[in-house]
């Protein structure tokens, strides 16, 4: 059972925690990972690019030259591909890519992620992340004295306006409730801060 030391937001450690091994201990399956990030972005894509076809492009009705007799190569509209201004073969149109995956499928997925973090020691549990007012500073402040990396992940357990707004300013900071986790954001993390109370509330959903 993986154990993990717990810091308060100046950077102490303020006690030492067990993880769910079924959850923070698994052997990371990374094809699944993968399925999953790629399922994401796909999910994402709006799909809207859209050209012409030769039948969609104005003009062209008129015959540029008589078939046979002129010298040229036979052609019958000035909206052929091959013509300047003409239509696009094969198109690109609006499309949906989107593509869903097993409910299995996608908690495996994120148990990898976050068994992932565990194993590359880029997992930090935070004893509470509480604000009195909206501050920023507070926030830079935290992360450095906790020693996040450039790229991280907050999850909190709740959502409190004060913390989520003061964290929206924040370079590189994503914050997420427990609830909300998927398996891109926690790949594309550099560190994945997770405070205690959300801990044991992943656990709950995912073991």
């Amino acid at each position: 059972m993986p154990k993990i030391a717990v810091l308060d937001m100046a950077g102490n450690e303020v006690e030492k925690i067990n993880l769910d091994k079924a959850v923070f201990g698994i052997e990371p399956n990374v094809v699944v990972m993968h399925m999953a990030v790629v399922n994401y972005l796909a999910n994402k894509r709006q799909g809207t690019q859209s050209t012409l076809t030769r039948t969609e492009v104005s003009g062209g009705g008129k015959k540029p030259w008589r078939q046979k007799g002129t010298g040229h190569a036979r052609q019958g509209s000035t909206r052929a591909p091959q013509w300047r201004h003409g239509g696009i073969v094969h198109a690109p149109k609006p499309r949906d890519y989107s593509f869903s995956l097993n409910k299995k499928v996608r908690a495996l997925a994120v148990k990898s992620a976050l068994s992932d973090k565990v194993q590359n020691k880029a997992l930090i549990v935070l004893d509470e992340f509480k604000l009195e007012t909206y501050k920023t500073r507070a926030v830079v402040d935290c992360l450095k004295a906790i020693g996040a990396g450039k790229k991280t992940l907050l999850v909190l357990a709740d959502n409190n306006p004060v913390s989520v707004k003061s964290c929206a300013n924040v370079p590189g900071l994503k914050t997420a409730q427990y609830n909300t986790i998927n398996t891109y954001d926690i790949v594309n993390a550099d560190t994945l801060v997770i405070v205690k109370s959300a801990v044991a509330k992943i656990e709950e959903v995912y073991a």
